[in-house]
């Protein structure tokens, strides 16, 4: 793990110290199979029949005559209920029965949409020949949904809770993986918090199963925010965070290829080529000193915009470093 020197990270749990409570190296096994496209809208409705006296349904203000209304609404409007339901609820247990509706449904909706195979997608190398970037090989720009990739682990940006986002219909990366993941991911993580006891800081990683993401893994990690010009220590702290994953994705010992999403790019306000510089060069730099650990690092953007900002700061990072160059100089990156 990487320490940053000036901040307090004593508090922080290693992986030792959780592996085994959240069962790291057991594959995970729901509880009940995947249901086919035509019986979804079913689990949908006994999912939420079985969480009607849940905490987060009176947090929602719904009562018993409201979740039999929309049990009997139309599916769409059920399963947003729902989503919505599981997204402000607090890590803890539920009803067996439940978990079992919600297993059916997640794996379910999982088949529903088609896995894109990680290592089938091209590298920078194949897309961009001649490439003086180090890691070309190794890596790849893929533009799609996080959640639909079939790889050992992807990169989730979180926040210092680590808990996901609580917030309804949020389009953040961290929601959209809680919600392909299913609820196991939230009490994973708050095991973890709960041992460790203090906040997530900046430039540091967790690792929990992925359960019902096509990803093995999951990897959490708080970056900088960034409030307004971009500083060497937003740049040094964003770094951070991606050597902390690949880190602990080497120290896990089961994870060949991870994919990054833009952390801190989102609400954390880190403006989009600047970032995909940090990532560009502190990802080939750790390859290179880690020849034999990993087989692919992905890229993933989401938008149109972030995959330009690849564009530009492949362009940018493939230039040859002037003298003095510190990979802590935000102007470097």
């Amino acid at each position: 793990m990487i320490i940053d020197p000036t901040s307090d990270h004593s508090s922080v749990l290693s992986l030792d110290a959780y592996r085994a409570a959240v069962r790291l190296d057991e594959p995970f096994r729901p509880v009940a199979p995947a249901a086919t496209a035509r019986d979804l809208s079913g689990h949908v409705r006994a999912a939420l029949g079985l969480l009607r006296t849940d905490k987060a349904v009176s947090r929602l203000g719904l009562d018993n005559d409201a979740i039999r209304r929309i049990r009997e609404a139309d599916s769409t409007v059920a399963r947003g209920v729902l989503r919505t339901l599981l997204t402000v609820r607090a890590p803890g247990p539920m009803p067996l029965s439940a978990m079992a509706e919600l297993d059916a449904l997640l794996g379910g909706e999982r088949l529903s949409r088609q896995d894109v195979d990680a290592r089938q997608l091209p590298t920078i190398a194949q897309l961009h020949p001649g490439t003086s970037y180090s890691a070309a090989d190794r890596t790849a720009v893929w533009r799609g949904n996080i959640t639909t990739l079939a790889i050992d682990a992807i990169v989730n940006a979180a926040n210092s809770a680590l808990l996901g986002c609580f917030v309804p219909g949020h389009p953040c990366i961290d929601n959209a993986i809680h919600n392909a993941a299913g609820p196991r991911l939230r009490d994973d993580c708050q095991m973890i918090m709960s041992a460790q006891n203090a906040p997530e800081p900046t430039g540091v990683a967790k690792i929990t199963r992925g359960y019902h993401l096509p990803a093995r893994y999951v990897l959490h990690t708080v970056g900088p925010i960034v409030g307004g010009p971009v500083h060497s220590r937003h740049a040094e702290a964003l770094a951070m965070s991606y050597r902390s994953c690949l880190d602990l994705a080497a120290e896990l010992g089961a994870i060949r290829t991870v994919a990054f999403c833009g952390v801190s790019t989102g609400v954390f306000g880190f403006p989009r080529v600047p970032a995909a510089r940090v990532a560009l060069r502190t990802v080939a730099d750790w390859m290179d000193d880690h020849p034999e650990l990993l087989d692919r690092v992905i890229f993933n953007v989401f938008g149109e915009d972030d995959e330009n900002a690849y564009r530009t700061a492949l362009a940018d990072v493939t230039q040859p470093r002037q003298a003095g160059y510190r990979p802590d100089r935000a102007d470097k990156w």
